[in-house]
């Protein structure tokens, strides 16, 4: 029986040429440090650079018979060459948002329906009713929370948290909100391409410092477009509720925003519809309505497509003022308007609790490219 030790295995390994480069695997390092002998059985590794290096297979034969061939053909040695990679593993990704129970899409099929206003007036009714409340303006190009909170001077700061720098949300009437109008000129258009839009939402989503929130609410930008596919890529999103007025032409928008939040390839479910504009009632005649887009066609569209309506808001001067001037009308309760967004977060309230009591998890969109 031949004397076998680690000098004869690794002259036998310098027999072993990696394919390309003329060299030998021990002077290129694949060899470790860690050659095992005991009796006639032999072990040892082989570290290579990638994990798919597409010649591991065959060096590992080259090896075995290196050592078959050069030591003693009676070496143990098949099978116990162990394959490994300087490749480090990735590390797993962190959860956007960890401290947030639920995250909702705020949405409609076209612009000019008051899909902000809603959005503004439903966090601050939720964060009247107690509850922790993130509010994110994701219309990159239109942003309008600024204005509709009157803070279009301010600028959210920069706070460091485990060596790591955070954005602080601005905070007003218990919501927390980020829009991208306040890192920019309230005069200068925003003019990016997609690509940037959907990388400054991420920052904005991951570098923020939301803390614990029961919801967080997503204005979306109108219609369907990349920024609604890099945020149902980014967030598991738990429910989405679509914005319409009682027109026509508004509603037939709102059933492909629908229909885009519940395709299979997003499979994000519908909390529900919500009617705007659904009447215009005259502050001084509270008892008169006046349906001057059509009667209830949100509520009719909600009903064939089986979602639930969550509320019709009307139209009353108050509502356009509030907005302007930076004060929502969910702050007063005792208003036409305040009573049905107060109704609205109620109603939201329950369709989230009975999604999450029904339904698993929404995933974030998987995308593969063919």
């Amino acid at each position: 029986m031949a004397n076998i030790y680690p000098k004869l295995i690794i002259d036998a390994l310098r027999n072993v040429r990696y394919p390309g480069t003329g060299k030998d695997i021990v002077e290129m390092g694949f060899v470790s440090d860690d050659i095992h002998i005991d009796g006639m059985k032999v072990s040892f590794s082989l570290l290579f650079e990638k994990a798919n290096d597409p010649f591991i297979k065959s060096i590992v034969k080259a090896a075995e018979t290196a050592i078959l061939t050069y030591v003693d053909p009676n070496v143990d040695i098949k099978g116990n060459i162990e394959v490994k990679t300087q490749q480090v593993e990735a590390p797993k990704p962190v959860k956007a948002l960890p401290q947030v129970k639920n995250i909702i899409a705020i949405s409609s099929g076209k612009g000019g329906v008051g899909k902000s206003t809603v959005s503004v007036n439903l966090a601050v009714a939720l964060a009247k009713k107690g509850y922790k409340v993130g509010l994110l303006d994701a219309d990159i190009f239109g942003p309008s929370l600024p204005k509709m909170f009157d803070e279009e001077e301010a600028r959210p700061f920069l706070e460091p948290i485990d060596g790591k720098e955070y954005i602080v949300p601005i905070e007003k009437y218990g919501v927390k909100m980020l829009s991208i109008g306040f890192f920019v000129n309230r005069d200068d258009a925003v003019v990016w391409r997609g690509a940037m839009a959907g990388n400054a939402l991420k920052q904005l989503i991951n570098d923020g410092n939301w803390g614990e929130l029961d919801y967080f609410l997503i204005d979306f930008p109108p219609g369907t477009s990349d920024i609604h596919l890099t945020l149902v890529q980014t967030l598991a999103i738990t429910g989405a509720v679509v914005v319409s007025t009682p027109q026509q032409v508004a509603l037939a928008d709102a059933r492909k925003g629908i229909n885009m939040f519940t395709n299979e390839k997003v499979d994000v479910p519908i909390l529900g519809l919500v009617e705007n504009m659904a009447w215009f009632t005259p502050a001084e005649l509270p008892e008169n309505k006046y349906f001057i887009f059509g009667k209830e066609g949100a509520k009719n569209l909600a009903e064939e497509m089986n979602v639930p309506l969550l509320g019709q808001i009307p139209i009353v001067q108050s509502i356009c003022e509030g907005g302007d001037k930076g004060v929502p009308v969910a702050l007063n309760e005792n208003t036409i308007t305040g009573m049905a967004f107060a109704h609205l977060a109620d109603n939201f309230i329950s369709s989230v609790e009975k999604r999450n009591a029904e339904k698993a998890p929404t995933q974030k969109v998987e995308i593969h490219n063919r």
